[in-house]
């Protein structure tokens, strides 16, 4: 069974940056595609970004194109997202996804004040 334990969230203030991990434990982490998703309060949940198994191709929700940058490292079995000129609205739960399986981790909280 797989796992993920995503890390990296927190507090920030807004134009500020966070960097997200996701480790991935107990599959084949190099041969799955990976993404990001957020539920902000109140909302539904959205995909954030995705990056296939060999991380050639990536993809992003619009309001995140241009601030955020999703990557991830097959050898160390960990996806990242970096969030860049952060904003109250990226305020969410974020989760990492592994596409392909379909397991979930357990999510971690960002909060971006003004």
């Amino acid at each position: 069974q797989v796992q993920l334990v995503e890390s990296g969230g927190g507090l920030v203030q807004a134009g500020g940056s966070l960097r997200l991990s996701c480790a991935a434990s107990g599959g084949t982490f190099s041969s799955t595609n990976m993404g990001w998703y957020r539920r902000a309060p109140g909302k539904e949940r959205e995909l954030v970004a995705s990056i296939s198994w060999n991380g050639g191709t990536t993809y992003y929700a619009v309001a995140m194109r241009g601030r955020f940058t999703i990557s991830r490292d097959n050898a160390k079995n960990t996806a990242y997202l970096q969030m860049n000129s952060l904003k109250p609205e990226d305020t969410a739960i974020y989760y990492c996804h592994a596409i392909s399986d379909g397991y979930w981790g357990q999510g971690t909280q960002d909060t971006v004040s003004t």
